[in-house]
Parts: structure tokens; sequence; C-alpha cells
């Protein structure tokens, strides 16, 4: 196939070079440049000189490569390594797994470098290609920044790095000219981008979905000053040599796939059509009573669906020849893409961390094409759009590859939870993530405080003490929804719980749904709150529980002949008397280990 992309620039100059090799032809030391680096394998020569035989884990091997891997990321527009081959042309192979290289050099590199690790054969010898990506950060071995000059690595501070880095525009792979321009569209893709846009019914989608071809990709910031297309564009319209998407679906875990969507030679555009056809035609309609939601809802929210697959498409790492994988089993959708996370992402910062995407302009693209929510929010329609339907959040976690793994699970719709929810006032609260996130809490765990809250929403302190100021002044059918605990000390962070009438109305919509009660009991509470902020007291519990103080102290007492609590004075009486958490031998240990 030839080659589309630019950055192919790099695996273009290996092709040749591999072709040079394969024709025994002699290796000029100019071969070796800014984007290419001949490797041996570190680790298989004797005190002799003489190569020994290779192992497929050789970690003396991966060290070296990984040091070598970083300077080419450093460097603007990445490059190429290629293993088992001397600095002479002299090919001595390698035997190192490309798997497990792939993801040591992930870990060596502190999870800031994915690279596409390739086997190839030239004249019966195995060789590795190594493809190392820009990096979104600079990436330091031992300390230091090193990136690439001429043919050798070269040491620089972070200041001149990222200067550098700024005058490259921070660099965008999927916004690079490509090799291919209007001459090479799909009509299917450009058919299919035309829809995106009308489904969307807007009058300015609409509109542009009219514009001649080379206006609307021109429009779309899919085109260069040069009449070709971008990265991105190619990928949307054009297509790559891999298929893109690969869609699988199963009935049940460990059963057979019953469909299978998984085809070359055809746009990303097309591929995310069909894909998005056959999880809507699997995903269960769920006909709801009147007044609740929009009177019907997808099993799994279509829009957590949409997004999952989008973000599977637009963050992923392309220098891997592999498909965003879609498993769509059971009640169960999980997308799993290459390429771990970036720029600082992690599971625990997701949702409110400033969007670094690898491919920008592919990410605004599909944005544009209203296939996808514009950049750093798609992750919070997923998580709210879930929670709002009863769901749990996403499952959003790296693996082995390491890839990014999204699961969506939608085992059961709650009617009663959502029911709930359509009291809120004022109505925006029921679709407000943060307000979403702390309800859902509340009705977990019985109460909340901006300690917990913090790391729930992924705000700091103050932003989530203002997030629960904010839904204390929602009310649920005209009472307030969240009240204060009483009896906390006056030093002490506040604690909220559900107000009577609020729990009142959720038990009323259980029951109509014949749903059991669903918030924890007086033990598991009381043990949920000394655990967390170190004592309760009967006021405490009392509050939290809507009953008087002096119908729990029995809770109080079970809890400390289980060795749970103790009594903070022997006399158990006067004012202020109050139970203090006992730490178990494991909570002790970890404390210790994390002081």
């Amino acid at each position: 196939m030839a080659i589309i992309f630019s950055s192919d620039r790099v695996r273009g100059e290996v092709a040749r070079v591999l072709e040079m090799l394969q024709a025994g032809e002699p290796v000029a030391e100019d071969v070796e440049t800014q984007i290419l680096d001949l490797k041996e394998e570190h680790g298989r020569r004797d005190k002799t000189g003489a190569v020994g035989p290779g192992l497929p884990q050789n970690e003396v091997a991966a060290r070296g490569l990984a040091e070598a891997a970083a300077c080419m990321a450093n460097t603007p527009g990445g490059g190429a390594l290629l293993v088992g081959v001397t600095k002479t042309g002299e090919l001595i192979g390698t035997a190192l797994d490309a798997e497990w290289l792939r993801r040591r050099i992930y870990e060596l590199t502190e999870g800031k470098l994915t690279v596409d690790v390739q086997p190839t054969t030239v004249a019966a010898t195995r060789l590795l290609v190594i493809v190392a990506p820009t990096a979104l950060e600079p990436i330091r071995w031992r300390g230091k920044i090193r990136w690439r000059v001429g043919a050798s690595c070269e040491e620089i501070d972070a200041s001149t790095w990222h200067a550098r880095q700024l005058s490259h525009a921070q660099y965008d792979w999927s916004l690079q000219e490509s090799a291919v321009g209007l001459e090479s569209l799909r009509p299917a893709a450009v058919a299919q981008a035309r829809d995106f846009l009308l489904a969307s019914d807007e009058p300015l989608a609409a509109e542009l979905a009219t514009a001649p071809d080379a206006q609307l990709l021109r429009r779309l910031g899919a085109m260069t000053g040069g009449d070709k297309l971008t990265h991105a564009g190619a990928l949307a319209f054009v297509g790559r040599e891999q298929p893109c998407l690969d869609y699988v679906r199963r009935d049940h875990a460990g059963g057979d796939s019953t469909q299978r969507v998984r085809r070359i030679g055809r746009s990303l555009l097309e591929e995310l059509a069909e894909v998005f056809t056959h999880v809507d035609a699997n995903n269960a309609i769920r006909h709801l009573p009147q007044g609740l939601v929009a009177g019907r809802v997808r099993q799994i929210p279509a829009l957590a669906a949409r997004e999952a697959i989008v973000n599977g498409v637009a963050h992923r790492d392309w220098n891997s020849p592999e498909p965003t994988l879609v498993e769509h089993v059971g009640q169960t959708l999980r997308v799993t893409s290459p390429g771990g996370f970036c720029g600082g992402v992690t599971p625990a910062n997701i949702i409110t961390h400033p969007s670094k995407s690898r491919n920008r302009a592919l990410t605004q693209l599909l944005a544009d094409l209203r296939i996808a929510e514009r950049e750093g929010i798609g992750v919070d329609r997923m998580v709210a759009e879930m929670i709002r339907v009863g769901h749990g959040p996403p499952e959003i976690q790296e693996i082995d590859g390491p890839s990014v793994r999204v699961s969506l699970v939608g085992d059961d719709l709650d009617e009663a939870w959502m029911a709930w929810l359509a009291e809120l006032e004022p109505r925006e609260e029921s679709r407000d993530l943060n307000s979403l996130l702390l309800l859902r809490h509340l009705v977990r765990h019985g109460w909340l405080d901006v300690i917990c809250a913090s790391p729930l929403l992924q705000l700091s302190v103050g932003e989530a003490r203002g997030a629960i100021v904010k839904l204390g002044r929602a009310q649920l059918a005209g009472a307030p929804v969240l009240e204060r605990v009483r009896g906390v000390p006056a030093e002490a962070e506040p604690a909220w719980v559900l107000t009577a009438h609020a729990v009142a109305r959720l038990h009323t919509s259980d029951s109509r749904q014949g749903r059991r009660a669903r918030l924890p009991n007086r033990e598991e509470l009381a043990l949920s709150y000394a655990r967390a902020r170190g004592r309760v007291s009967t006021t405490e519990l009392g509050s939290m529980v809507h009953a008087s103080s002096t119908n729990v102290g029995g809770v109080l007492k079970r809890l400390e002949a289980q060795g749970h609590l103790r009594p903070s004075r022997r006399s158990r009486r006067g004012p202020g008397f109050y139970y203090v958490y006992v730490s178990t031998a494991s909570e002790a240990a970890d404390t210790g280990r994390d002081g």
C-alpha cells in the first residue's frame, strides 16, 4: 500500500534502509540520521566481541533501547530504531519479544512513552523496528533530557526543550500533512461525514453538510494549505492499511461471537458508522413510565456508548497497527485502545485533568462532525450519563500493552433512582456531574464531607466544598436535599446527609419499583463515619439517621463490643462524650507505610 501518512517519513526511511540491507548493499556512515538509529542488542557480546544467542527478554537491551527511544521521542517528529543491525550494517538479528519490549520501554520511561515495535525479516534475519512518536512532555533518562542532533543524542535543558516545542506549535501528529489529497477521498466517507452533520439537527452543521467536497474538508480543518489532507483527514476520509476498529458482539461472557466488524480498505468515518449501528442494534431499549427521562432509554446510555468508542479512536496511539477493540458482551461495552494514558492523565484525575490529546486535530475533527463532544468534556458526559440512569461510573484503567480500557456496565437500569432524580429542582441538578456523584455517594454511604468529596469529584477541597454548597441549595419535591450533621465539633469539617424528606421520597420511589431499601444500616453508617473521621457520637449518629440520640446508643455500644470503637472517657457521660475509632492491625500497618 502507498504511504499515506507523512510520519511514514520515518517508516519510509526505515523501509529504504531495509531494502538496502536485503539487497546486500553497503551501509554508508550517513545512513544514521536524526530520525533513524541502528542498534544491536546490548548484552549479547562476550569479552572477545563474539555475539551470543539472543533472549526474548533482555533487561540490559531494554534499558539501552528505552534510552535511545526516549531521545528519539524528545526530538520533534520522533524517529525509529532498527534493532539487530550494527553500525556497519552487519545483520546480527534479535530474539527480543516485541510485546514485552514495548511494555518494558513504557515502564522504564515512567509511562511517558508508548512505542510501536514490529518484527521484520531481512535476509533470513529477524530484526525489530521501534518507532517512537513525538513526546508530549520531556522524557528524562537518569534525570537528563536528550534529543537527536544529527545522528547522535545530545543533552538539553528543560527550558530549551519547551521553547523548541512551542516553536513547533506543540507538535500534533494528526495535524501534519499526509501524502494524499482530494483525489484519494472515498466518496462513501464524504457522504458519511455529511450524514453525521445532518443528524445533529444543528442549522450550522446542516449548512456545512451542503458544501462542496474541497470546501467541506477545508472548513473541517482536514486539509493543509498545500492541498493535502492532514493525517486526521486521511484517517477520516481515506483510511489506513489496517482496520481502525474491531467490533465483537457476544450475548454473554465466554460465549461465541455472534457479530464481528473488522474491515480493511475503509475510512475511519465508515467504520465508526457501522460500529455505531451494531452497538445500537444490540443495546436494548427500556420503556419508562411517563415523566421519567424521555419515556425510553437505552440499557447503556447511547451518548455514553458513543463517547467511549470515539474517545477510543480520538486519543489512541496511531503508531500502533492494532485496531481499537470494541467488545459488546451482554450488557457491557468495553473499549480498548492502543497507547497508555498521556499528558499526566490517570484514572484518579481523568474527569478534571486538562485535556491533552495525542491527536488534537483528529479530536477536533470528530467534534466538528458532531460525532463526539468537544475536547475535554467527553469523559464527563460518559460518567454523568451512566450515573443518571443508575449504573456505576465508567471503569477506566490502563492495562498491559499499554492500552486504555473503558468499560460501561449497563447491568440494571434503576427506575426508582431516575424517578427520584426527576424530582430535583432546579432540573439541571439531575444532569450536573458533581451533583450526581455526590448524590450517588450519599445514597451508597449515607454521609459525606469535603475530605471524601474531593477525590470523588477529582477536585480540590475548596472546589469540592463549593459543589456541596451548590447541591445544598437544591430542593427535592419542594424541600431541601441536604442538611448538616449535628454534633460535629466546631473545629472539624462539616458533614452532610440527605434530609429526612429526601430519604422518605427515595424509599417511596424504591417501594413503587419493588426495590429493597438501599441506604446503609445504622451500624454500617456509624462505622463508615467513625473510620473516616476518627470519632462518632450519639448526637452525630442520631442526626444522620434522623432519630433521637437516645435511640442510637446501643448501636455504638455494639461496635465497641466488636472492637471497632472505644469511649473517649471512662465515665461515658457528660457533654461532649463520643466514641473513638479503633484502627485494625492492617490499617495501622498501612498508616505506617504511608508515613
